[in-house]
């Protein structure tokens, strides 16, 4: 029987052509299978920027595991500051940091933080949820002195719990004003309950006071009437009564989450707030 021989070398080099082709193919189209799966079902989906507003007394880096977990997502992610002076005011400063951005965006407030989100989301076209954490959501009229009602849904802030001092403040009537702050040995047991001590008692030393005219100035018509909204009700939370949240939620028709949380959830829970982030970020795809 005649020897085996070897195929042609121009043969050879066509079968290792094919190999490439065929493996090229297959990570191609594993990607977009793969992508497909992620964005909810389009290839070319635009992940929106999330945008975090704080609320009183903290700060944006409350939100820095958030920020990370986000990032690490792909999703652009901008914290704003919120200056805590006044609703109106504070509302213009993050609806023109909105209006910087573009492409869609969610709008993520925690405490006083969703009041802000509330008015500053009004008519802006880029802005296609709200995400509402352990936070006021207020309706025209109500200020989050008044909403949830306090002898209705009563918590730990308060007078016996905060102290005032006085200060300038261009965006109260006649440019004084009271800052309010909790003070320090109540901070860990109204805001921060299930944060360790060390950490707590970090978070009352560099804790940002609420203005009283932020405390007090009435909402206008609100953004969560024509936009989806979610809400992270913190079932622990010593600052904003739990019944008083799910009143404010179910009112807005809200898509309701709930955590065992102090009022610090941001810090405590951040796999629950990235979780309900993530959910209105893919339902909006």
């Amino acid at each position: 029987m005649p020897a085996h021989r070897r195929p042609p070398a121009r043969w050879h080099r066509l079968a290792v052509t094919m190999t490439a082709v065929v493996t090229v193919a297959t990570i191609v189209i594993f990607g977009i299978n793969a992508a497909t799966a992620s964005t909810g079902g389009s290839p070319a989906w635009t992940r929106p920027t999330i945008v975090l507003v704080h609320g009183a007394f903290a700060d944006s880096s409350g939100w820095n595991a958030e920020v990370k977990a986000l990032r690490r997502l792909g999703y652009p992610v901008v914290a704003a500051p919120n200056p805590l002076r006044g609703l109106s005011s504070d509302s213009d400063y993050v609806r023109a940091l909105l209006q910087s951005i573009s492409g869609p965006i969610v709008l993520v407030g925690h405490s006083y933080g969703g009041a802000v989100i509330t008015n500053a989301a009004r008519g802006l076209p880029n802005v296609r949820a709200l995400v509402y954490v352990g936070a006021f959501v207020p309706d025209q009229g109500e200020s989050i002195a008044t909403v949830p009602d306090p002898a209705t849904y009563p918590s730990q802030l308060g007078p016996g719990t905060t102290s005032t001092r006085q200060v300038p403040n261009p965006a109260a009537s006649g440019g004084a004003d009271l800052d309010i702050t909790i003070k320090p040995e109540d901070f860990r047991s109204v805001f921060a309950g299930d944060i360790p001590a060390a950490t707590a008692d970090l978070m009352a030393v560099t804790q940002r006071p609420l203005s009283l005219t932020a405390f007090t100035e009435p909402s206008g018509a609100p953004a969560w009437r024509t936009l989806p909204s979610w809400d992270l009700i913190t079932l622990d939370d010593h600052a904003i009564n739990p019944a008083g949240q799910r009143m404010m939620a179910e009112r807005a028709h809200a898509r309701i989450r709930t955590v065992h949380s102090s009022h610090a959830v941001m810090v405590s829970h951040p796999d629950a707030v990235v979780q309900i982030i993530l959910d209105a970020a893919t339902h909006i795809a």
